[in-house]
């Protein structure tokens, strides 16, 4: 039934696995890159009230702040990297 489906369409396996490649692709992306958004603003909101209630401690906060929303955005470019790899390599 599928393949009589298929042929009357004109849409190949071929086609499928296309579209499934851009699909798994915009979702690998989407999804990954909510968490380190979430994430990064989070500590950015916690930093600037920690910085708000003790402003000698700024120097302090902003560093640790800036390396742990490095660290977040790490998890933004593995996804990135897999949606590449679904891109190109499968």
């Amino acid at each position: 039934m599928l393949q009589e489906v298929q042929s009357a369409v004109g849409i190949s396996g071929a086609d499928i696995v296309l579209a499934a490649k851009y699909v798994a692709a915009g979702l690998c992306m989407g999804i990954g890159a909510i968490g380190p958004a979430i994430g990064e603003g989070m500590a950015a909101s916690h930093a600037l009230d920690g910085m708000a209630r003790q402003p000698e401690m700024r120097s302090a906060l902003m560093s640790t702040m800036v390396l742990g929303q490095a660290i977040t955005e790490t998890t933004g470019i593995y996804s990135l990297l897999i949606a590449i790899v679904l891109l190109f390599v499968v």
